[in-house]
């Protein structure tokens, strides 16, 4: 069985919070995107739990100014309660009153494990692999 338009819908608002989060440096709202025992993994590393993932895009947010710009969001159903998501990701490098305005740092892909826990979807897993 497929997912409902509803459920859709919440999964395409929940990868957008993902980004406005992290691009805000707001750790607490980025770890909010994942289970309690959610799992990110990139070329900086894995992070496991709400702790650590909060820790990570706090960091994140701090060291630069990005924009992570994703597109071709492709969800599928899981199972009762579960699916899989993934994207592509143009991550831009902010460059505020200089010419251009933004660079593109890196492109990847997102390969995604959500739930639905609580009448809510979350990320349980998140693995991006760059293309360079």
């Amino acid at each position: 069985m497929g997912l409902s338009t509803e459920d859709q819908l919440a999964i395409q608002q929940l990868y957008a919070r993902y980004n406005h989060a992290i691009d805000s440096g707001n750790g607490a709202a980025w770890a909010a995107c994942f289970s309690a025992d959610g799992v990110f993994s990139s070329a900086s590393g894995t992070f496991t739990g709400t702790e650590a993932l909060a820790g990570f895009a706090t960091a994140f947010g701090s060291r630069m100014k990005a924009r992570h710009w994703i597109n071709n969001l492709v969800i599928n159903a899981a199972g009762d309660g579960a699916a899989t998501g993934s994207c592509y990701l143009a991550l831009f490098l902010l460059n505020p009153g200089e010419k251009p305005p933004a660079n593109v740092l890196t492109t990847a892909i997102y390969n995604d494990e959500l739930a639905k826990q609580g009448g809510e979807w979350r990320f349980t897993k998140r693995t991006v692999t760059g293309d360079a």
